[in-house]
């Protein structure tokens, strides 16, 4: 497989965005088929780092209560500021003349230093807790996304055929990226707003129970705001989505494709369909917002009028004696900081949910099969052939075979040409070569050796491929022709480049084998990509060659180019030609001809057509009409 600097050169599939991925932006919330098995299975990579799972609980634990420990106290010095002034009324009114308020400042300085180290000690017990989390949760996700690459190269290829590229990378992107931030900053946010709820709950007994049973009612009030409230967001969230991702589709696909839309005068319908989808979009996202916004100004009414009945009977028990001043301050404190964890929890829920959705995911792609060792003890054959194809059977599924006992005998420097029309299934045969694909019967051999018998980096080592669709990656020329043999020199190289005709268009380049291909190598043409490839082929060096024809969309003088580099790359060598132009492959040593998935005929150009079966008819109408069959 590629490695992860690698790229194909097809339209890339966008992962970015608002509201990519579970967990991010608003939405309906991805749930968890199973929750627990997945959350212990998620904590389980952090087993190893236990002792800084219990520094960061413990760090939390401290942080929080050295936080919510601070208003009572600090309430201390707002009683003695009014004892001192409530003293100083009494003393001027029995007649005693005052300069100064008999208020205990050495105290209250005192209370201050006290107050102003806990806040200190809370802040550096947070950054602790938060460092060690960051480090811990990096490092986990990065033990998954490590398994998860590991994973990716022993999965069969029918994974990647029934797996789209941006389903793949969400997993391996958006997902990994939601659970590291709910590792980072989610699993302590719970333990600190657990912490905070009881705490605060604790310290508000402790000063009045009748004020905190007050304080109490608005939580019904505000479970029930946000079980009605938060719903019908959520609905809406996901039809905002929606729209949104058919409109950026949209924008792309006409940006795309502005010089066909252009020639044929379609400007004013395409704005006439972007205006409809921008209106659907715009109803659902208005209403999202509303109804999402209306939730925190509903939450801050109901904690006011928790409040103002706070102070109002706080006041009140003040001035009977029952409480002192101080100790209301910091009531008031703590009913603001009370509604804070609950908020905090609630969602929470939803993100952790989220985040265990986003574990399954990458949970299934580890727990997939992996490729099958179907290795067996077939004796090596002797033979003067190289490849060998003996009673194969084979189909993509085991009730459909498309191939029931198929038998193909290649000598060292015969071409063999593989022929039929668009979804004949021509590609079977090189999955097959490579073993992307095992055989379910027969064996194919390599050299006398059974190929499931090998190693499969061994096997691929025979062969190169130069496929239509020319694969290239982001880096320089020189890199991608070096791509395939690592240990080339740089003569071999320019050699290679030299055969393929790509240092004629290099020469001519500012930065000659050190120009730096983009995102899909569109700084080169299509045919200069394709002679790239062709000088990769040439480095490798292989014993056999996979070759599918790629002259389509060049100029004449490019495919002059390309034929003469590819007759090049094919001279003495074994090769499997997927043909598009049968006048190509006339004088091919066998060809095999293909339909519906599975092998029709086999034979030479001349057997086949006096044999007057499906390739005299492909030939015949391919050329009565000049069409190619791709």
């Amino acid at each position: 497989m590629a490695d992860s600097k690698s790229k194909t050169t097809t339209r890339p599939t966008h992962i970015g965005g608002p509201g990519r991925g579970p967990g991010h932006g608003h939405g309906l919330v991805e749930k968890p088929k199973n929750f627990w098995k997945t959350t212990r299975r998620l904590m389980s990579y952090m087993s190893d780092r236990i002792v800084g799972l219990i520094l960061v609980l413990i760090f939390a634990i401290t942080s929080v209560v050295f936080q919510i420990r601070t208003p009572k106290i600090l309430g201390q010095a707002t009683t003695e500021i009014f004892k001192g002034v409530m003293k100083g009324q009494s003393q001027q009114k029995a007649g005693f003349n005052i300069a100064h308020l008999p208020i205990n400042y050495a105290k209250i300085i005192h209370i201050i230093i006290i107050v102003g180290l806990m806040y200190l000690a809370s802040a550096v017990f947070s950054f602790l807790q938060q460092w060690i989390m960051t480090r811990i949760s990096q490092q986990t996700v990065y033990k998954l996304r490590k398994n998860m690459k590991q994973k990716m190269r022993v999965v069969p290829i029918r994974y990647y055929d029934t797996h789209s590229n941006g389903d793949i990378m969400s997993r391996a992107v958006n997902d990994m990226d939601n659970i590291a931030n709910t590792l980072q900053q989610s699993l302590t946010q719970a333990v600190t707003s657990t912490v905070t709820f009881i705490g605060t709950l604790w310290m508000m007994l402790t000063i009045s129970w009748k004020l905190t049973l007050i304080a109490l009612i608005t939580i019904p009030l505000s479970l029930i705001i946000v079980g009605i409230v938060a719903p019908k967001s959520q609905k809406f969230f996901a039809t905002q989505q929606k729209s949104l991702g058919l409109m950026n589709d949209q924008v792309e696909e006409n940006y795309a494709g502005q010089q066909v839309l252009k020639s044929f005068n379609k400007e004013k319908d395409t704005i006439e369909s972007f205006e409809k989808q921008n209106k659907v979009y715009y109803q659902s996202a208005w209403k999202a917002q509303f109804i999402s916004g209306i939730v925190m100004p509903l939450m801050m009414f109901l904690n006011n009028i928790g409040y103002v009945f706070v102070a109002v009977i706080g006041g009140i028990s003040v001035a009977n004696g029952n409480i002192t001043l101080g100790n209301v301050q910091a009531f008031l404190q703590y009913t603001n900081q009370f509604s804070q964890p609950i908020s905090q929890l609630a969602n929470l829920m939803n993100t952790i949910q989220s985040t265990m959705a986003s574990a399954e995911r990458v949970f299934e792609v580890l727990d997939e099969a992996n490729m099958k060792d179907t290795s067996n003890n077939t004796p090596v054959k002797q033979t003067n052939n190289l490849l060998e194809m003996e009673h194969v059977k084979f189909g993509y599924e085991d009730e459909a075979l498309l191939m029931k006992d198929y038998n193909l005998t290649v000598k060292p420097g015969q071409q063999v040409a593989i022929v039929g029309p668009t979804g004949a299934g021509k590609t079977t045969i090189i999955n097959l070569l490579e073993r992307f694909y095992d055989v379910n019967g027969g064996a194919i051999l390599l050299n006398g050796q059974d190929t499931r018998n090998m190693d499969r980096e061994k096997l691929r080592s025979h062969f190169a491929m130069v496929l239509q669709d020319s694969w290239l990656f982001t880096g320089t020329i020189f890199d991608n022709i070096k791509y395939g043999k690592e240990n080339a020199t740089k003569e071999q190289i320019l050699d290679a480049a030299k055969a393929a005709h790509v240092d004629e268009f290099v020469q001519k380049l500012p930065d000659g084998y050190q120009t730096v291909l983009n995102e899909d190598a569109s700084n080169i043409s299509q045919g200069q990509r394709q002679l790239v490839t062709i000088a990769r082929a040439f480095v490798a060096d292989p014993e056999i060659l996979i070759l599918d024809e790629a002259t389509s969309s060049v100029d004449t003088r490019t495919e002059v180019q390309i034929q003469h580099a590819m007759g090049r790359l094919l001279k003495g060598r074994t090769s499997f030609v997927v043909a598009h132009r049968l006048s190509t492959i006339q004088n091919a040593d066998n060809i095999i001809v293909m339909n519906h998935g599975a092998i029709v005929e086999t034979g030479t150009h001349e057997g086949l057509l006096k044999k007057g079966g499906f390739y005299a008819d492909l030939y015949n109408s391919q050329f009565t009409s000049g069409i190619s069959f791709s």
